[in-house]
């Protein structure tokens, strides 16, 4: 095993590091939605945002692999951040560097890894968004392509904590990561032949809860939706908030003919929460599906105003029974 060569503008990066503050923080939805989407795109069954400190290499999300942290010098990541673009291990049997590794003899038994550095301030270097497999295997030009892509995903959230202290509210993707992230799931059935289909969710009679209890049990109950929407759908999905009551999500390998099996689901969880809700009210939602077709290029933003007045539909026909 060969240790990785430590960065000549380390002192410079590791400062920007712990600028950001993000070391030892909680796992943020923001970040976790590129690994389990990278690791559907690429079919590999571990993908992590990793982060290099001084001494050790930590993971802000990982999917596949129960990780916190492993220390610098036994990183993959160690060396990948010496590359401006990408550092490939195609088969690590095969590479000196790796071929005796720790995680290479013994488990996890890691085979192939692949990553692309997340870069800040043009030449920091803090980490990578990094895919790792059981098995070897070749990584073209199209998936450098899509790698360096989502990357630049990550990059754009640890943008946003240089710039930016809010809290998060739901703890699930904004209409702007939404409109990132969508593309690639698409693109991602596109390539596999599989349906997929745009589901707008509005919640109902959210003015009144916030009139009647107060803004801090409104915040509450779109947490509680957005906590139930994370649980039913899959990491293959890409959901978001896009306004005060309102999200939507991409359902991929999947039509609006199915979509009544996962609203199902969607309401168990919500029967469960407004069983034990202390206040007297009971969440609902209305939802609107529309169906997108891989044969076809597909207009985001018309697909969004076609789902959502199928939800107004729904909703409004929803009123007249009651």
């Amino acid at each position: 095993m060969k240790k990785a060569q430590i960065p000549q503008n380390e002192l410079k990066r590791l400062e920007a590091l712990r600028a950001l503050k993000i070391l030892d923080t909680a796992k943020e939805e923001r970040f976790d939605r590129i690994t389990r989407l990278a690791s559907r795109i690429f079919q590999v069954p571990v993908a992590i945002v990793s982060l290099v400190d001084e001494n050790r290499v930590w993971c802000k999300s990982t999917h596949g692999l129960s990780l916190n942290e492993v220390p610098r010098d036994m990183s993959f990541c160690g060396h990948a951040i010496n590359y401006n673009n990408f550092f490939i291990v195609h088969d690590t049997h095969l590479d000196d560097r790796f071929h005796d590794h720790p995680f290479v003899i013994n488990p996890p038994n890691i085979r192939f890894y692949a990553a692309s550095p997340i870069t800040v301030n043009f030449d920091l270097r803090l980490g990578t968004l990094c895919l790792l497999d059981y098995k070897p295997r070749v990584f073209n030009d199209e998936e450098k392509i899509i790698l360096q892509d989502l990357t630049r995903l990550a990059e754009n959230e640890i943008s946003a904590l240089q710039h930016s202290t809010l809290y998060e509210l739901t703890q699930i993707s904004d209409r702007r990561g939404f409109n990132l992230l969508a593309p690639y799931a698409l693109s991602w059935c596109k390539r596999e032949a599989l349906p997929a289909c745009i589901v707008v969710f509005d919640l109902d009679n959210f003015k009144s809860i916030n009139d009647t209890f107060g803004h801090l049990e409104g915040d509450k109950a779109l947490i509680v939706f957005s906590s139930i929407l994370r649980r039913v759908l899959r990491n293959s999905d890409v959901f978001a908030r896009i306004g005060g009551d309102e999200f939507v999500a991409i359902l991929t390998d999947t039509q609006c003919i199915d979509v009544q099996l996962v609203m199902t689901r969607l309401r168990a969880h919500i029967i469960e929460f407004n069983q034990r809700n202390p206040n007297n009210y009971q969440l609902s939602f209305s939802y609107g599906c529309h169906d997108l077709t891989a044969e076809q290029t597909i207009n985001l933003s018309d697909s969004l105003a076609a789902a959502d007045r199928q939800m107004y539909k729904n909703k409004a026909a929803k009123k007249r029974l009651y």
